[in-house]
């Protein structure tokens, strides 16, 4: 009899040693865009509801949704209990690039991330609130998405990061949507420039952001990403440059961003 009640505890014990974290997944409202927009919330097993925990933002790519780092890379609770950091991953629609599109008002998502998300989490959950406790990356569209809205809002955000980004769109006129979001490359060149991580590294002073890039040598976004490393080199900006082999797909970025996620833990214990 004792041992019938025991497998079942080990057994228990186990499942919760693996997952301990608590996935939740929310809906945000978007008062720019009028709609609700899902979201996945991992908090650590640390957390208790009254100390305050640093918030990592990890964004989806291209034709990917809120829910698909969870269930592709579930092993991100593991991170999140390791470096006791809550990771949330917000629905970033099909194709949004993260803009704040001025074609399109369905597509805000520069403001949905970046202001009306961030108020939401941190009215919801026991974060530290200020950019020393936030960072933000993301894979492919995603990667974009954590330099692009960082560089931009370096008040709200404190260091950030790019898995396979595509960091310079303007060689990619017809792929994934991003002339529906701002219009073609032939008539509006000025917003081809202006949303382009590439087109922001003038707002960058060194040291202002804390920045890790990650790209494999098979991907097809590899030369963009080496352009950037270059050019940030150029101007004097820190940053972390990652590369070796590997294709874009769900085994790089796995493997991604473990270093990804240690990288902004050893950022925010900077800033305790």
């Amino acid at each position: 009899m004792k041992r019938c009640v025991l497998i079942p505890l080990l057994l228990a014990l186990f499942v919760v040693g693996v997952f301990p974290a608590t996935v939740d997944t929310v809906s945000v409202f978007s008062k720019k865009m009028e709609k609700e927009i899902k979201t996945v919330v991992i908090k650590p097993q640390s957390y208790d509801g009254e100390n305050t925990f640093p918030v990592l933002y990890l964004l989806h790519g291209y034709s990917d949704r809120y829910d698909g780092w969870v269930n592709k890379v579930p092993q991100i609770r593991e991170l999140s209990d390791q470096y006791g950091v809550i990771i949330v991953c917000p629905d970033g629609a099909f194709g949004s690039w993260y803009f704040d599109s001025p074609v399109d008002p369905a597509f805000q998502f520069e403001t949905f991330v970046s202001k009306e998300l961030i108020t939401w989490v941190d009215n919801n959950y026991k974060t530290v609130a200020s950019r020393e406790g936030r960072a933000i990356t993301g894979l492919s569209m995603g990667g974009h998405g954590g330099l692009y809205l960082a560089f931009r809002n370096q008040d709200v955000f404190g260091a950030c990061g790019s898995m396979s980004g595509g960091v310079d769109i303007r060689p990619f006129p017809n792929n994934w949507d991003i002339a529906k979001r701002i219009g073609s490359q032939r008539d509006y060149p000025e917003r081809w420039e202006e949303n382009t991580v590439m087109g922001l590294l003038h707002l960058l002073t060194p040291d202002a952001l804390k920045i890790i890039i990650d790209c494999g040598t098979e991907d097809f976004f590899f030369a963009v990403n080496e352009r950037l490393h270059d050019e940030l080199l150029y101007r004097n900006i820190p940053h972390d440059y990652i590369t070796r082999p590997g294709a874009h797909n769900w085994e790089y970025w796995s493997n991604a961003v473990k270093y990804q996620v240690l990288f902004f833990s050893e950022y925010f214990k900077s800033r305790q």
